[in-house]
């Protein structure tokens, strides 16, 4: 499993990739001074391999970091694909550091299935460190992060997700309350309050969600000052966001901690009333039969909140933006929910549980397409301590040499024209039965939740509280977005919508 922060983080990488290209120009002149080293790097290749991939640097990567800054990476690299192909090395500063980009499903196995031992993040997300703690993901070793890997299974199985459907469908029907009879709301603000509402009750506890909520809100704010481009690079720079981000970690480690030695004393191990995502996780033992410690409870909680809060609220945001944008499929929506919920509940149709969930179908293909165009992490980035072959699709194999930063260009590959016909269209039912269109390429063709032995372990509690929220919206509200459609803000942590979205609602008048 990719960290669960890199939904962050790897977006971050789009931003910080192109910083780092930038960074070339400064040193052009010196460069153009010296010979051309490219050449070097096949000559060197071993009798038998393939040879390495086409290079882009000096004033052509200057022109591509250029693009990427100017007009965000989808289109810088829409061209340099049609220039170079699907498999391309930047090489930045005379070779100091190279990365390799691997664009479409046929050139992705082995960044996606290899073996640890081969290729893995090795120290990309130690910036991470700071903001979780030092007891989780790639600060612990291998045998330590695989039991962490089963505590996430664990909480986010199916039967965890139905435990947790109850508190999430209460804070759903409690925030949209407030909304009143119409009225007209920054669509973008009101879901990025509302995740949080619904994380921290599923995921923290129904302590911090009724006594702290103000107080930790906030310093999540703070801490995801770590997740700034200069904290990519320098981490530890003493920098204000720096201290504020540590100062939110050990006050967030202060209040985790008192609720989780509280429900330790108090000997619960897990009812309908405390059968939370926190109190499994306590609950959970390494395979050598070590309790988990506080600390490492504080670590697992903090990226399951950065996970949940980030990755679901961008989604929902840009679900909304789509669907209200083309009318036929929220109509489409609506009428499956009139009419799933009278045959599922009877008279009680106002009610969903984890079963009805799962049969919005139509909603589903309408949430994953969001997830097509918008993935909340654009790219995933990793190092290759081996060489390795691809093979593109025109059947042209190049070798990556190790030592080499690779990097999955996921924007890119949901956005093929030989995999998805008409690729910049909101279509949904290019999921339905009969199309099914991000299985064209096979398993790696849609990659929102990662792949392989790095798929996202939160896929469907992510689905689960998305749908939760916009089945209540269709069937309580007629909504329409008065604000013009949105672009990309390519400047934050998980590419949003720029600017607000206004969107107004009115009641639905609900026949029983």
């Amino acid at each position: 499993m990719d960290p669960p922060t890199s939904g962050g983080s790897a977006a971050v990488m789009w931003l910080a990739a192109a910083a780092a290209l930038l960074l070339t120009i400064a040193v052009l002149k010196a460069l153009r001074k010296r010979d051309d080293t490219s050449n070097k790097h096949a000559q060197g290749k071993p009798a038998g391999m393939a040879p390495a991939p086409p290079v882009l640097h000096r004033v052509a990567l200057a022109r591509f970091a250029l693009a990427v800054a100017r007009n965000g990476p989808l289109e810088a690299f829409r061209k340099q694909q049609a220039k170079l192909g699907s498999v391309f090395t930047a090489r930045l500063l005379g070779g100091l550091f190279e990365v390799t980009f691997l664009v479409g499903p046929e050139v992705s196995h082995h960044f996606y299935m290899g073996p640890e031992s081969d290729i893995n993040p090795g120290n990309i997300y130690d910036f991470t460190v700071p903001m979780l703690g030092p007891e989780v993901g790639y600060a612990v070793d291998l045998a330590t992060r695989g039991d962490q890997k089963r505590f996430y299974w664990d909480v986010l199985k199916t039967s965890s997700i139905k435990a947790s459907m109850p508190a999430m469908i209460e804070e759903v029907e409690a925030y949209f309350l407030r909304w009143g009879e119409e009225g007209t709301v920054d669509f973008k603000h009101e879901m990025e309050e509302l995740l949080i509402l619904i994380v921290s009750r599923c995921l923290l506890g129904r302590e911090v969600r009724e006594r702290m909520l103000g107080e930790v809100r906030t310093l999540f704010r703070h801490l995801e000052d770590g997740l700034g481009l200069i904290s990519i690079l320098f981490p530890n720079l003493p920098t204000a966001a720096h201290r504020r981000r540590d100062s939110a970690h050990m006050r967030l480690r202060e209040i985790f901690t008192e609720v989780i030695k509280s429900r330790r004393n108090s000997g619960r191990v897990g009812s309908d009333e405390t059968d939370d995502v926190l109190q499994r996780l306590i609950n959970s033992k390494h395979r050598d039969g070590r309790s988990v410690s506080d600390v490492e409870v504080v670590g697992l909680l903090l990226s399951l909140v950065f996970a949940g809060k980030h990755t679901s609220s961008s989604t929902t945001i840009w679900t909304g933006v789509h669907l209200l944008s083309n009318p036929n499929y929220l109509t489409a929506c609506v009428n499956e929910q009139d009419l799933l919920l009278p045959t599922h509940n009877g008279a009680n149709h106002h009610q969903i549980d984890y079963d009805v969930v799962q049969k919005m179908s139509t909603l589903h293909c309408c949430v994953k397409e969001a997830l097509r165009l918008h993935p909340p992490v654009p790219s995933l980035v990793r190092q290759a301590h081996k060489p390795f072959t691809v093979q593109t699709k025109e059947g042209i194999e190049y070798t990556v040499p190790k030592g080499h930063t690779v990097m999955s260009t996921i924007l890119m590959n949901h956005h093929l024209p030989h995999v998805y016909k008409d690729p910049y269209i909101y279509d949904p039912l290019r999921f339905m039965a009969g199309r099914e269109e991000d299985k064209v390429a096979g398993p790696l063709s849609f990659l929102s939740f990662s792949a392989g032995r790095h798929s996202c372990m939160g896929e469907a509690f992510a689905y689960t509280q998305i749908k939760v929220i916009w089945s209540y919206l269709l069937r309580n509200f007629d909504l329409k977005m008065e604000s013009p459609v949105p672009g990309i803000n390519w400047s934050t942590v998980v590419p949003m919508p720029k600017g607000k979205v206004m969107v107004s609602y009115r009641k639905r008048q609900l026949i029983d």
